[in-house]
């Protein structure tokens, strides 16, 4: 384990029960937009590979998280729990958000973990895909438009 690190659970080995919550955990945490709330739950040299962008480090990863929520205006995210084993978790996801001329975007995307034993991620693989939509198509309404 991590000295560094405070425990993150639930821990591994992941169970169904424990996976789903993970999962709820970290949308929850992404949808408070807090960069530095993000990061903590990963570890101090975390690897990220999001789009074109493959970094490393809590930093980093507050750096790209401030970047991106400047731009992603309004996002609001929901994950949904694909597989589990050991150590490791797969998600899908959609998000939705608009920059800043109005132009709204749902954007689709399928994310790998691994996580270390004190529940810290220390990888982070995505996948993404936007999509311009209007603000009628919206699936998260009751957001800010």
């Amino acid at each position: 384990m991590n000295a560094e690190s405070e425990i993150r659970v639930p821990v591994p080995p992941f169970t169904l029960a424990t996976a789903t919550e993970k999962v709820q955990l970290a949308e929850n945490g992404w949808n408070s937009k807090d960069p530095e709330k993000v990061a903590s739950a990963y570890t101090l040299d975390s690897e990220w590979r999001n789009r074109a962008e493959i970094f490393s480090g809590r930093d980093k990863i507050i750096e790209f998280l401030t970047r991106k929520w400047q731009k992603e205006l309004d996002y609001k995210l929901k994950k949904q729990l694909w597989c589990f084993t050991d150590n490791r978790i797969a998600v899908t996801f959609r998000y939705e958000w608009h920059d800043d001329s109005g132009q709204w975007y749902r954007s689709y995307g399928n994310e790998l973990w691994e996580f270390a034993a004190d529940g810290l991620m220390q990888r982070r693989i995505a996948s993404i895909n936007d999509q311009p939509i209007k603000v009628s198509e919206r699936e998260f309404k009751g957001d800010k438009q």
